[in-house]
């Protein structure tokens, strides 16, 4: 076995299980999680930071790469032939599918009354810092956690464009049309991502919430970007607390220190065991309650302060 040959091999069988997946699967449908809603119709592509970015072949790179593959497997005459014959299918590149999490997507969430009410604030003016997410940062104004949002939002200029059960393609599509027209605020604080775990891998999440803030960027060009790593939800052990850790991983690279700064606060609502702290957050292991806001709204007030200056 030559060392080009090895080396190739060893790439395509080591490549990150997420990257694999996206560029094998199928389009996947549009909307939240678990929300019981008809995909809707997917909108164009959105760019993406090259820090996030999925790498992705040409269609003269996938030939070239999956000729010398069977060139290999074919030309092989060790006991391990069989072998490479039998998982050959593993090691060929596949085309790259359409990544929803990074299109500008009009989601169920961003239609009616609620994007039309943002879409009207934004035209008004006079937002100092503009929040954006979904449910997570939505229920920052519910009626228990208003007086949490009051102590550490009250004196500020805040709008709250953030939808229960939006993702990133929601965002996306919300901020191109008419959310992220009309103002300029001196600071987002964005955490988007979770509603999207049960369809789309890491590195398609990573590469949406990449183009939220590339969106956010294009808008806003002077504010500052305060970009919150995606909470913990579930129990320990459970596998969306891995993937929504490999989305953290990700993310993190966007973090310039000039207009991206990114901040990981999920262990602030962890015991030792790793198990959300009493009356935190609610019994789906998802949502904070008035305690876990309180938590969130020390832990990022005095960086707010310092962007917003």
């Amino acid at each position: 076995m030559t060392q080009p040959f090895r080396l190739l091999l060893v790439l395509l069988l080591t490549i990150a299980p997420g990257a694999r997946a996206a560029l094998a699967q199928p389009p996947a449908p549009a909307g939240g999680r678990g929300l019981g809603f008809a995909p809707v119709q997917i909108g164009p592509p959105a760019p993406v930071p090259l820090e996030v970015a999925i790498p992705r072949p040409t269609q003269a790179e996938l030939e070239q790469v999956n000729a010398a593959v069977k060139q290999f497997v074919d030309g092989d005459k060790s006991p391990v032939q069989p072998l490479l014959k039998k998982f050959e299918p593993l090691m060929l590149l596949q085309p790259p599918r359409l990544n929803v999490a990074a299109t500008f997507n009009q989601t169920n969430q961003r239609m009616g009354a609620r994007h039309e009410g943002f879409a009207a604030t934004a035209k008004q003016g006079n937002i100092d810092l503009l929040l954006h997410g979904d449910s997570i940062t939505d229920w920052w104004l519910q009626e228990a956690n208003k007086p949490v949002f009051d102590k550490y939002f009250g004196n500020i200029r805040t709008a709250n464009f953030a939808v229960a059960g939006d993702t990133t393609q929601g965002v996306l599509w919300g901020l191109r049309n008419g959310e992220g027209q009309g103002f300029q605020p001196k600071a987002v604080m964005l955490m988007i991502g979770t509603n999207n775990t049960g369809t789309f891998t890491a590195p398609e999440i990573a590469e949406g919430v990449g183009a939220v803030v590339m969106e956010l960027r294009r808008d806003f060009p002077d504010a500052k970007i305060l970009l919150l790593a995606v909470f913990p939800r579930a129990t320990p052990g459970d596998p969306v607390r891995d993937k929504i850790a490999e989305v953290n991983r990700i993310v993190a690279r966007l973090d310039d220190q000039q207009h991206v700064f990114y901040m990981d606060i999920g262990r602030k609502f962890l015991d030792e065991r790793g198990v959300f702290l009493s009356d935190s957050f609610r019994a789906d292991n998802l949502h904070p309650q008035a305690k876990g806001y309180d938590i969130w709204g020390e832990a990022v007030s005095a960086k707010l302060a310092e962007l917003m200056k």
